[in-house]
């Protein structure tokens, strides 16, 4: 059995993985698709760039939530993957509350932005002759900003107040992270106060926007069945379906958690559930939105070319 040292400010991430050899393989599983979500999520954010044609609400919003998945999984994964190699789970004081805070920031963020994005096909799909209007440059620019600083405002307060409650019991968090609903197991006060909060936050940042996300698409589906053109139709389909299994993957989970009461929450199902919405979200959002997305696939093939006749 492990031991700590519990005079240490120290906290101890007993981690994900199991000291077995299915640990090593889920190790090196990890390490391989934080790999894919690095190369995918930065592949999207350079082609995105590049490509003119790609210059549009919609894929600007597409960037920044890569540029969101790119830092998400890099906050989490590598301090597992050094823990693990180098056998020390130990995180100080002060790198847990950063992982937190960032952790938090960016899964405020992305949930907004996802708000965003599915408002923005509901406005091209339900309004087209409006959407230059509604989805102006400056319009989306607003979103984005106003999605990062609610992200970040409600980090903060959760932040700061959950590293000023005093932890007397066990150092040791059961999660891969510094996850706030597992370090307030080991706090020496009550706090339900503090539970109530968490769970104010993740109704307005998961429920609401889930629900607001779910209406909206059920009116473009309702606009896209009376569509005349199959052409038309098959396009709205294709992007509303791949928008709403990324919403899918990322909410659920995330909602499933954080609605709960402590009681009916256990650590191994609280971890893998944060598998779905910390590591396989990241590296599922470029694939999807990629393949599943002619102008995309369109983009990457003139941008092939463009190679291809430089290197000529």
């Amino acid at each position: 059995m492990e031991t700590y040292n519990q005079t240490s400010t120290d906290f101890i991430l007993l981690g994900l993985f199991p000291p077995s050899r299915f640990g090593t393989f889920l190790f090196i599983l990890i390490v391989l698709i934080f790999l894919i979500a690095l190369f995918g999520n930065l592949f999207m954010i350079l082609l995105i760039f590049l490509d003119t044609h790609l210059h549009t609400p919609m894929y600007f919003l597409l960037s920044q939530l890569s540029f969101i998945d790119l830092n998400y999984i890099s906050t989490i994964v590598p301090k597992m993957a050094c823990n693990f190699l180098l056998g020390n789970k130990s995180i100080s004081f002060i790198g847990c509350g950063m992982q937190s805070f960032f952790f938090m920031t960016l899964a405020g963020t992305e949930a907004l932005l996802l708000t965003s994005m599915a408002y923005d096909r509901y406005v091209a799909i339900c309004f087209p002759l409006h959407y230059s209007i509604r989805i102006s440059r400056r319009v989306c620019v607003l979103m984005i900003i106003g999605s990062w600083m609610t992200g970040c405002i409600n980090s903060c307060a959760h932040t700061i107040y959950a590293f000023h409650i005093p932890y007397c019991k066990s150092r040791a968090i059961n999660h891969f992270f510094c996850d706030v609903p597992a370090m307030l197991t080991l706090a020496c006060i009550d706090t339900w106060i503090y539970e109530y909060t968490v769970f104010v936050s993740a109704i307005f940042f998961l429920l609401l926007p889930f629900i607001g996300i779910a209406c909206s698409y059920g009116r473009v589906l309702f606009a896209v069945y009376h569509m005349q053109s199959a052409e038309g139709r098959k396009k709205a389909y294709s992007t509303c379906s791949t928008h709403l299994t990324v919403v899918t993957f990322y909410y659920m989970p995330f909602a499933y958690t954080y609605l709960r009461p402590r009681s009916l929450r256990t650590p191994t199902e609280d971890k893998i559930l944060a598998v779905f919405y910390t590591i396989l979200t990241p590296v599922l959002n470029p694939i999807i939105y990629s393949l599943r997305n002619k102008e995309v696939m369109g983009a990457l093939r003139r941008l092939t070319k463009r190679i291809c006749s430089v290197k000529m």
